[in-house]
């Protein structure tokens, strides 16, 4: 565990029964030197708040949502002290079912109204919310993000229907779907694929200072979009922009939207039409990156030329090293996949997550087999959703 919050977890533990949240907040405060912002607790490692019931079914008001987004990026915990024991919770956006006090009037770009203690999911995606599983939870959301959780808290909010829609998957596209690792396994055999990792690793290589800085920023979405602009974008101006203001070390990037599209690089081949994703990990921290749409991916495999892979970026602290290029059925990286199934919601077959580890050790010792067997059997468990 995070060696901070283990910390956290341990003197809150050792004062289990103190039943006054002020003494216990007072203590905690102390002790990690913390910065308080109304009734937020916070360092560079975590924020904290404090309540108290008599039991761990507690429906008070935690905050706002517009003050969790301040610290959205690092894990945010509810201490919930009760009379025999103090209960921790991770309850960053990504672990809210809905917003509930003086909430009608949420929306993208109106964020109002508080989360109550019973918003704060118990459980997700089988995984308990419990400080054994902090770690592994944050890694989940960060990628994510408050801005990846905000069109869902509005729609479950406001019992808005989610306007995503599953793919219709038809017995012509199911034929086509579970052909594509075939089709992936020939790409990585053909000369077209060393054609189109030369082409990325070119702009990587013309970025390469570019992305070193870009590299130390903070917030791991808006690093991993600046990154993929430099490589991928198709506005050189936009481009420029970003990198004078990397250069110069402007505290404000250009803003900018990127499409939410499968990949970011798109290239036709005579006998391929493949889509890659760029993602950038960053060798020193533990994350785990997003990966894609479920019915997004499953519309484009059903393309007869379609293959779908990723290039991974590896960073360490001065340098970049190295870069791999793979498909999405790669047998380390499919067994890595995580499907966030429940979290989506019913209108659609849910999203998914890399494994940050295997990601580091596919960077370090690049490989390429696919696992027909395994592919198809992730195929058909995924269109099932």
């Amino acid at each position: 565990m995070n060696t901070r919050l283990a910390e956290l977890a341990s003197l809150v533990a050792k004062h289990d029964g103190i039943n006054d949240k002020e003494k216990l907040s007072s203590l905690v405060f102390s002790k990690f030197q913390l910065t308080k912002d109304r009734s937020v607790y916070y360092n560079d490692d975590f924020a904290i708040r404090f309540s108290s019931a008599r039991t761990t079914s507690f429906s008070n008001t935690v905050i706002s949502l517009s003050n969790l987004q301040k610290f959205d990026h690092r894990p945010f915990v509810v201490c919930l002290v009760t009379p025999k024991k103090n209960h921790l919770f991770l309850a960053n956006s990504t672990f809210l079912k809905k917003v509930s006090h003086s909430s009608q009037e949420l929306r993208v770009n109106n964020i109002r109204g508080s989360f109550n203690g019973s918003d704060i999911l118990r459980d997700f995606e089988g995984i308990k919310n419990t400080v054994c599983n902090f770690d592994r939870l944050f890694a989940i959301h960060e990628p994510i993000g408050f801005e990846g959780n905000l069109q869902r808290l509005v729609d479950a909010t406001n019992k808005i229907v989610p306007t995503g829609r599953k793919f219709d998957v038809n017995d012509d596209a199911l034929s086509t779907i579970l052909k594509s690792p075939i089709r992936a396994r020939a790409f990585i055999e053909s000369k077209d694929s060393k054609t189109l990792k030369s082409e990325i690793d070119g702009f990587v290589e013309k970025y390469r200072n570019e992305i070193l800085i870009a590299s130390l920023i903070e917030n791991v979405n808006v690093r991993g979009r600046i990154i993929e602009y430099l490589i991928a974008g198709e506005d050189d101006g936009l481009r420029q922009e970003i990198i004078h203001a990397l250069r110069e070390k402007k505290k404000g990037l250009p803003k900018f939207r990127t499409e939410n599209e499968l990949g970011d690089y798109h290239r036709v081949f005579d006998r391929f039409i493949t889509e890659t994703d760029i993602k950038t990990k960053i060798m020193v921290l533990n994350s785990n990156p997003k990966a894609y749409n479920i019915d997004k991916m499953l519309e484009f495999l059903a393309g007869e030329k379609s293959v779908f892979l990723f290039y991974f970026i590896g960073v360490d602290p001065t340098r970049i090293a190295n870069t791999v290029l793979v498909s999405m059925f790669q047998e380390d990286l499919l067994n890595a996949t995580i499907t966030l199934r429940h979290w989506a919601g019913r209108n659609a077959r849910g999203v998914t997550q890399f494994e940050g580890k295997t990601i580091e050790v596919l960077i370090e010792n690049p490989r390429n087999r696919i696992d027909l067997e395994s592919a198809d059997r992730f195929l058909r468990k995924v269109i099932d959703f």
